[in-house]
């Protein structure tokens, strides 16, 4: 059988286009359909994240997301590729780059990151107004952003590219998942502005923002280690919910501890769960929170405003308060100090992803008090410290302006 010169230039493109799909390192290879050759420090190298990887080819990137199964085929706008191949499968996804424009899932979906990457002018819509930006925030309340529905994929399709946090919902050509909640560490949840900024042909803008939040982590880091005094803070993460109080043990929290010079609550408690209402629950419950010297409290509540110290303590239904450290050192903490009072949305769901270093400065003022540092997303319960209201007047900035990390002074 034989093969006409345009078919098997087709069949060699496409193989091409498969080995680096699966390749286990970046391919920097020759040109491909005569397009020029990007520029090789344009790139991104994922070094701590571990559910993405970026692959470089001479007209094309290829991000490998580990949570959804995707691969998307970012192809560049001056290739002849660009106008010839279009990818929609279950697997395989293309766009061609850099993106024009774009719309969020805003209801589950860290704006921050956007802009972080200077791209907040791209923005054209979102699904509600449940977000924590007083720049997005503003540019909605401008017009420059609109109200989108996010089952009508005809008016999706209107768009580059609609970015969703979730897995579980039906997707159209042009969505794309970013889910950095699913990774173990802070920084690995940080630096998937790595992952965004490849649609945008900003890699080199996304790693100077990585590499100063993590220089700054990593030193406060250090930092906190010297603080550290003869024994390390005990701190329990607990939820309330329906009469029951859990621990928390996703894997970030307990590394925010440790990295911010405190010891998660023993590991080795084998119940989890206590229900206030039976009485051998309540005496194991409080047996633990005697070992507790600081205690952020998670609980959902539809108006965080309303969340003080007397409704910690009712929840945790005790009369004898006498050897509970955390309430003795004044350390009861909640992360929702800055919210869009509107909707009750927590900046902590999006800024807190993106710039990590400024939980982790707030855990050490938490674990290690000096009274000089204001905190960003903890408040205090024991010192009545009350909710910030995000609103669009805050924005300082205009919306092709890139927002630039907040670096804590550490030596």
């Amino acid at each position: 059988m034989s093969f006409s010169s345009s078919s098997f230039k087709s069949f060699v493109h496409l193989l091409f286009l498969v080995c680096c799909l699966f390749c286990l390192s970046g391919c920097l290879v020759g040109t491909v359909d005569g397009a020029a050759a990007v520029n090789v420090g344009n790139i991104s190298k994922v070094l701590d994240a571990e559910e993405f990887r970026v692959y470089y080819g001479q007209s094309f990137k290829v991000i490998k997301n580990s949570i959804d199964g995707k691969s998307y085929l970012l192809i560049q706008n001056n290739s002849r590729m660009a106008t010839r191949r279009t990818y929609c499968t279950g697997r395989i996804k293309s766009f061609v780059v850099p993106i024009s424009n774009y719309t969020v899932d805003s209801e589950d979906f860290p704006v921050s990151f956007f802009e972080l990457l200077g791209l907040l002018g791209s923005l054209k819509g979102i699904t509600s107004d449940k977000v924590a930006s007083q720049c997005v925030l503003k540019s909605y309340m401008e017009g420059n952003i609109q109200i989108i529905n996010k089952t009508d994929t005809q008016q999706l399709t209107q768009f580059a590219a609609h970015f969703v946090g979730k897995t579980d919902e039906q997707q159209a050509c042009n969505s794309v998942t970013f889910i950095p909640f699913e990774e173990n560490t802070p920084l690995q949840r940080a630096e998937w502005i790595k992952y965004l900024g490849a649609f945008a042909n900003m890699e080199v803008r996304a790693n100077e923002v990585y590499d100063a939040v993590k220089s700054n982590y990593m030193c406060l880091t250090k930092a906190a280690e010297s603080k550290t005094i003869s024994f390390k803070p005990v701190v329990a993460w607990l939820d309330y919910n329906e009469g029951v109080w859990s621990f928390a043990k996703e894997p970030y929290k307990m590394k925010y501890v440790e990295d911010a010079g405190g010891e998660n609550v023993d590991s080795s408690i084998n119940k989890n769960t206590y229900n206030i209402s039976i009485p051998d629950d309540v005496d194991d419950f409080h047996a633990i929170l005697c070992t507790v010297d600081v205690v952020i409290d998670e609980t959902y509540i539809a108006d965080p405003a309303q969340y003080t110290l007397a409704t910690f303590l009712q929840n945790i239904n005790v009369e004898d308060q006498s050897c509970f450290a955390f309430l003795t050192n004044q350390s009861v903490w909640r992360y929702d100090k800055r919210i869009q009072s509107s909707t009750a949305t927590l900046e902590w769901l999006d800024g807190a992803l993106s710039q990590p270093q400024l939980v982790l400065a707030d855990l050490v003022e938490a674990f290690f008090p000096t009274g000089n540092y204001s905190t960003t997303y903890l408040r205090n319960l024991v010192r009545m410290e009350e909710v910030m209201s995000i609103n669009p007047q805050m924005c300082d900035r205009d919306s092709s302006t890139a927002m630039e990390p907040t670096l804590i002074a550490c030596q």
